[in-house]
Parts: structure tokens; C-alpha cells; sequence
């Protein structure tokens, strides 16, 4: 089954392509870049426009997930309807000025950006439209169901842009000598989506991180090997102090980094604890 899809047409695709774009120019430090793909995230998404609106039916279908087939039937079902009520020519305008200000500010280029789930968005941006026939049509929701009823991994759900793994893990390589850890490439993700969602999810998970490390290095300051050392408690207790200061401090790329400078640390710390 082949269906044309226009993905600048596709209101998922060209919010998501957004994304990555300002992640990958935060990573680079282009601020001029990141402002321009973040200012037009906040013209075309905000609440009262109907983007946001046509953006909510996708997201409805491609965020909700491991649900029971019976859930993800009524949630298809009702997504299919509210896309229907939203004005279509509307719609049209407001992509056409929406592809037009990114030619303009960003350049054609950024509809060629890495999405992870791109295939599931055309998918659903098929099973939208008028043109696809009734056969086809019930075919592509089966398939929207069967995923949603699926277990997504959610580290793998918000896999990034190749590019942005190498820039940022050359640019933290460089500057501490090692390779991202898991629970590093884990806060890096959340970095990524907090456009989305005005960085609720990456303040939740900073706090959560904080508290563990805090934690992690509590304890290690009850062993002997820094206990006994003065010198090492004292730049340990430093350590917690700043973690400690962190909830006063808006996010930035200098906090990124010193939590992920910190857990290099705690993961030096129990490897050297494990190996002697």
C-alpha cells in the first residue's frame, strides 16, 4: 500500500523536524538559530492557534501507548473525529505561512531533519486524510492500534537525531575524558524533548537525578577511602552543595553539564569502590 505523503503538510512531522532543530542548534551554541526555531515553535503551537489543535489529534495516537486495545480503539476513533471538525482550509493557511517563515529564518534544510518516528507519523497523517480510500483506511488504523496497544521502550521513543548524540558527546568528551552513560544519554533526551512541554519532564527527572546522586554521594562519603582523606571530603561535600544549589538555578548547559560531569564522578566513584 503506497500512499503520497507530504510530510510539510504533515503538522507532527514539521513540529518534531522543529525540535530537533533547536536541540541540535542549543548543542552547537547557534543561539541566533535556536531563538528562531524556538520562536516559531511558540508562534505556530501556542494554545490558541489551530496548529496546535491538528498537532493534538497526532499526539493523541503517537504518544499514548501500551494501552488496551479497546482504549486505543475509542482514542483512534475520537482523534479521527476532532481532526475532522477543525477547519481544513485553515489549517492549509496556516501550514503555508508555517513552511514559508521556516524557508525564510531556517532554510529548507530542516525538513530533511531525523525524526524517530516518522513512519508512524505518516502513517496517521494518511489515515487523516479524505484521499485514502475506506480499504486503506481501515488497514492504517489497524496499524495505529496495534502500536499504541503495543510497550514502547521510552528511552527508544526519544531516540535523538544521530547528529545530536556526536556534537554533544564530542563536546563533553573533550571537555572530561569520558563516554556518555546511560543515565547521561537518559537526561540528554529529556533535554531534547523539554521544548515540548516547557521542560516539565526534564525538571522532573532533574530532581530525581539530583536526589540520586545526592544520595550516592552521602553514602560514599562514609567510606573510608574519603572519609579518612580530608581533601576528598571536602571537594565531596562541594559537590553536594552546588547538586544542593541547582533548584534555584534555571536550566541551562552549564547545569547539564555539571550534573553530567557529577555522574561521571559517582560512577568513577563505585567502579574504584568495586575494583579495590
Amino acid at each position: 500500500m503506497r500512499i503520497k505523503h507530504n510530510k510539510k503538510r504533515n503538522t507532527a512531522f514539521v513540529y518534531e523536524a522543529l525540535i530537533v532543530e533547536a536541540t541540535i542548534a542549543v548543542i552547537k551554541k547557534d543561539s541566533e538559530r535556536q531563538n528562531s526555531a524556538v520562536n516559531l515553535i511558540k508562534k505556530y503551537f501556542n494554545r490558541d492557534n489551530i496548529l496546535r489543535r491538528d498537532l493534538e489529534c497526532y499526539r493523541s495516537l503517537y504518544e499514548n501507548q501500551n494501552l488496551k486495545e479497546s482504549t486505543s480503539k475509542r482514542i483512534t476513533k475520537e482523534a479521527q473525529l476532532q481532526k475532522k471538525l477543525l477547519e481544513q482550509q485553515a489549517i492549509f493557511e496556516m501550514q503555508t505561512s508555517l513552511i514559508h517563515d521556516i524557508n525564510k529564518d531556517l532554510g529548507p534544510s530542516l525538513f530533511n531533519n531525523f525524526v524517530p518516528n516518522y513512519k508512524t507519523l505518516a502513517t496517521i497523517a494518511q489515515l487523516f486524510s479524505d484521499n485514502t480510500t475506506p480499504k486503506n483506511k481501515v488497514i492504517l488504523e489497524n496499524q495505529v492500534i496495534t502500536s499504541m496497544s503495543k510497550a514502547h521502550d521510552t528511552t527508544n521513543n526519544m531516540k535523538l537525531d544521530k547528529v545530536v548524540y556526536e556534537v554533544f558527546a564530542e563536546k563533553f568528551n573533550s571537555k572530561y575524558d569520558g563516554a556518555l552513560l546511560p543515565e547521561q544519554k537518559e537526561l540528554l533526551t529529556y533535554y531534547v524533548s523539554s521544548f515540548a512541554d516547557n521542560a516539565l519532564t526534564l525538571k522532573t527527572f532533574l530532581n530525581e537525578e539530583i536526589s540520586r546522586l545526592k544520595k550516592r554521594l552521602a553514602e560514599a562519603k562514609r567510606t573510608e577511602e574519603i572519609s579518612s582523606d580530608k581533601q576528598m571530603l571536602k571537594k565531596t561535600n562541594a559537590i553536594v552543595e552546588k547538586l544542593d544549589g541547582f533548584s534555584k538555578e534555571p536550566i541551562s548547559d552549564s547545569l547539564l553539564l555539571s550534573v553530567l560531569k557529577t555522574q561521571s564522578l559517582v560512577k568513577e566513584i563505585y567502579t574504584d569502590g568495586n575494583s579495590s
